[in-house]
């Protein structure tokens, strides 16, 4: 298909042709931090970005405050040639920052990421001599909060996803991967109630609260040799007492449960719950036990569109992790595995030119640097070749909703795996 190839090429030469205005918005966003649900600046730097009459090509339509505060949803459609219904394709940009430490998981470059592939897209599609073969929307999703509450959760369960064919985002890393065994996670809150008293004079007369705190904390200590090697808790205690002399009240702890699947997470909840439970028995205390509103799911892959965003990749001279290295690896966990489970889709980790790791201020300062902008846009390229494969390959499309029927179907235990 000599003609797929000058459009993939029309792709990347608009992502070139805009590197400025991408690098600047990039920039601009990774220069003014926001945490989860909290991102105005990042929002309106997003919806003007998209709104500016000095992109290329037609207008988008931009709906601000998409379903949620600080959501955005931009589209853009070619005409229909026959049928109501256009293959819709849509990346997702997220540009929440972390506590303390800025854009630590450059999620600045993810933004960046999606806007330049959806500006590809784009501009390949418009410079086509006669209408595709297919009606195309192309839809750019602002989604945030991923740090902290699940905001693509929220906008699953306001429809944002319903009709979308096929989604993509790209995620920064220190290597080049088309898939991570990104796992499910829950999070809970632990409080435990006891009884005030003075320490020294008659400690008898309270119930220690800071004792079930610790008590539990070691209960879940002695429950890691039995935990699977991929199974991961981890937390804090966030309020031990207030004054040596006093029996602690109160106290609170909050810990995170990440496993493979959604069905070893329910197995392992059960059994932390009980290390919190029985804690609370020990001392006499009572517990309140409240979990998350959003459980993270973990991350479906997707063979076909992997296999497509490799070969794109490749030409563009990214250099993939082996695929040992993909299945001993552990990663972390991300909303975008609930979007997974709805819609077929690709989430890629993209080396940034630094070694720097994740959640660290070495990798807040890499996110932000120059450095980063070429590994960034050649992401983009790639997501935008590959939704054009998408588009242009029926067949491929097929193989895609196939992949995902199958493993969703694997995933929820009603059929043995298919090779």
């Amino acid at each position: 298909l000599p003609a797929l190839e000058t459009l993939k090429q029309r792709a990347c030469e608009s992502v070139e042709l805009n590197a400025a205005r991408l690098g600047a918005l990039s920039r601009d966003i990774w220069s003014r931090p926001e945490l989860a649900y909290e991102e105005q600046q990042a929002h309106d730097t997003m919806t003007r970005f998209f709104s500016s009459g000095e992109l290329p090509g037609a207008a988008w339509a931009v709906q601000p405050r998409y379903k949620l505060g600080t959501a955005f949803r931009a589209e853009w459609g070619t005409a229909a040639p026959q049928g109501p219904h256009p293959l819709r394709i849509a990346f997702l940009c997220e540009y929440d920052a972390l506590p303390g430490i800025g854009h630590a998981c450059g999620h600045n470059l993810i933004a960046e990421v999606g806007a330049a592939a959806a500006l590809g897209l784009k501009a390949a599609l418009e410079g086509l001599p006669q209408p595709a073969p297919v009606a195309v929307q192309i839809t750019v999703l602002g989604t945030p909060a991923e740090e902290q509450g699940g905001g693509k959760i929220d906008l699953i369960n306001a429809g944002a996803f319903d009709g979308l064919d096929v989604v993509f985002m790209a995620h920064p890393s220190q290597e080049d991967a088309a898939y991570l065994p990104d796992v499910a996670e829950h999070d809970v809150t632990v409080k435990y109630y006891g009884k005030a008293s003075h320490a020294a004079a008659y400690p008898w007369e309270g119930v220690n609260a800071l004792d079930a705190a610790v008590l539990a904390y070691n209960n879940l200590s002695v429950l890691r040799q039995q935990m699977k090697p991929t199974w991961r808790v981890h937390g804090v205690i966030r309020n031990g007492g207030v004054k040596p002399n006093i029996i602690p009240s109160y106290t609170e702890l909050e810990f995170y449960l990440r496993a493979p699947s959604m069905k070893d997470l329910s197995v392992l909840t059960e059994k932390v719950e009980n290390c919190f439970k029985s804690a609370a028995l020990a001392t006499g205390c009572k517990v309140e036990i409240k979990g998350g509103e959003n459980d993270y799911y973990n991350v479906l892959p997707n063979k076909s569109l992997q296999k497509v965003y490799k070969e794109n990749g490749k030409k563009l001279g990214i250099e993939f992790i082996s695929e040992d290295s993909i299945l001993n690896g552990l990663s972390g966990s991300t909303d975008f595995g609930n979007v997974t489970f709805v819609v077929p889709g690709l989430h890629p980790y993209f080396y940034i030119g630094s070694d720097a790791l994740n959640h660290t201020e070495q990798y807040t300062e890499a996110a932000g640097s120059q450095n980063a902008q070429f590994y960034a846009l050649r992401t983009a390229k790639a997501l935008a070749m590959t939704a054009l494969d998408v588009i242009f390959k029926p067949s491929l499309l097929e193989e895609v909703r196939e992949d995902f029927r199958q493993v969703k179907l694997k995933e929820e235990g009603q059929i043995n795996p298919v090779e």
